[in-house]
């Protein structure tokens, strides 16, 4: 029998550093120009930390104008990435499905902007 690989372990602490907070897209446009088709992101994370520009991964499973107004979560803290010709400043989060495919997270019911994961 083969076993499992194991999961390297961390403490919490460490998990702690992670900002997660879930947001609004308040905005979500094609983009093209990326090099992996992706849509633009503006999240509003609330008035602490405000709106915020990501670009994600989900073409196969998402259409821009049916994102806006749906909450999603999204790493704060990681410093801005350059993605092409465009600044992404937070990393929205989602699992792979069986393809490989982005499906996004988010909470279930309508939460605070901002609100952050624990």
């Amino acid at each position: 029998m083969q076993r499992a690989p194991q999961t390297p372990t961390i403490a919490y602490d460490d998990f702690a550093k992670v900002d997660i907070r879930v947001g609004t897209i308040v905005e979500a446009e094609p983009y093209p120009e990326a090099r992996k088709p992706s849509i633009k992101l503006k999240i509003d994370f609330g008035p602490d930390i405000g709106i915020k520009k990501s670009s994600a991964q989900l073409t196969v499973h998402y259409e821009p104008g049916r994102l806006v107004g749906r909450q999603v979560a999204a790493v704060v803290n990681f410093p801005p990435r350059q993605i092409g010709k465009f600044v992404s400043e937070v990393l929205t989060l989602g699992f792979p499905d069986a393809g490989g495919a982005v499906v996004l997270i988010g909470p279930d019911q309508r939460v605070p902007d901002g609100a952050r994961l624990f």
